[in-house]
């Protein structure tokens, strides 16, 4: 199974339209004498200054330097942040890949069949909380940290446990096998999207995602912040997510799913080959989804 292929710059443009400013709620001073006093406290150099990031993720109400200074420092510790936690959430994801599998389906001769629950793997939000790249993070940062891992987490979940495998025809020699007993066979690869979950929504719809990261914010994190940046935060980074997952919901293949079950109507010499009737798959977990 292919990894999480993030495309980062999509968050840093989702933010950046965000107009986020610095100072938030400044007014440059209109009327005398605060207009003059305010011209004449900066010098030439300091009336302007330029940003340091291709795709600032602030933008100062004024273009004087200290202002331009503050978005700098504020919006690359914003996209530090956005960066990081994706890569999280793919180290994490590359975890799941490893554990997961697909359990107790059932077998009707070329057809597979497995109700929701039986793709099985761990718990993505611990996973993300550990990540190398963010576990040690401490306040604000590490409130969004675990914000962002609920909200992943909480979704990636529920698109688990309702994925299907509807009677997908995986194992076409088990339609007329020569045996009493057909042997742990491998299913034909299909992409992942094939097997269908109600809840790849929660994965794939804007606004569902998001909302699930700022429900997991503590509430006092979220009174903190009269501008309310953490919604353009979570936005940003579930920009880069959803991509990220829609891209890997097509682009996998499930392979390796090995098949078994019972030929009951086989009775050589009169019938010689049969379908597999009742049978089901080993499990085994890390084979299915990590090639």
């Amino acid at each position: 199974m292919p990894s999480l292929n993030p495309i980062k710059i999509l968050g840093h443009l989702e933010f950046n339209i965000a107009d986020k400013r610095i100072p938030h709620n400044w007014k440059e001073p209109l009327e005398m004498p605060a207009r003059s006093h305010f011209a004449r406290a900066l010098t030439p150099e300091e009336k302007i200054a330029i940003p340091n990031m291709p795709i600032p993720f602030y933008k100062p109400e004024n273009l004087n330097r200290y202002h331009q200074d503050a978005c700098n420092m504020i919006g690359g510790q914003f996209r530090d942040f956005h960066d990081a936690i994706v890569d999280a959430v793919k180290e994490a994801h590359d975890q799941w890949r490893m554990q997961a599998g697909f359990t107790g389906l059932q077998v009707m001769a070329l057809a597979a069949i497995g109700t929701p629950g039986c793709l099985v793997g761990p718990d993505l939000e611990p996973l993300i909380k550990n990540a190398s790249g963010v576990a040690s993070m401490e306040g604000n940062e590490g409130a969004y940290r675990d914000a962002v891992a609920g909200g992943v987490g909480k979704c990636f979940k529920a698109w688990q446990d309702a994925v299907t495998v509807p009677g997908l025809p995986w194992y076409p020699a088990f339609v007329a096998f020569p045996s009493p007993m057909a042997p742990p066979t491998p299913n034909v690869p299909v992409p992942l999207i094939m097997c269908v979950s109600p809840m790849v929504v929660q994965l794939l719809v804007p606004g569902i995602m998001r909302k699930m990261m700022e429900q997991s914010l503590s509430q006092d994190v979220r009174d903190k912040d009269d501008d309310k940046k953490y919604k353009s935060l979570f936005k940003c980074i579930e920009a880069t997510l959803i991509v990220a997952f829609a891209i890997w919901l097509v682009s996998q293949q499930v392979t390796n799913v090995m098949g078994t079950g019972p030929i009951p109507t086989f009775a050589p010499p009169f019938v010689p080959v049969g379908p597999v009737v009742g049978g089901t798959n080993l499990p085994g977990p890390g084979q299915h989804v990590m090639a």
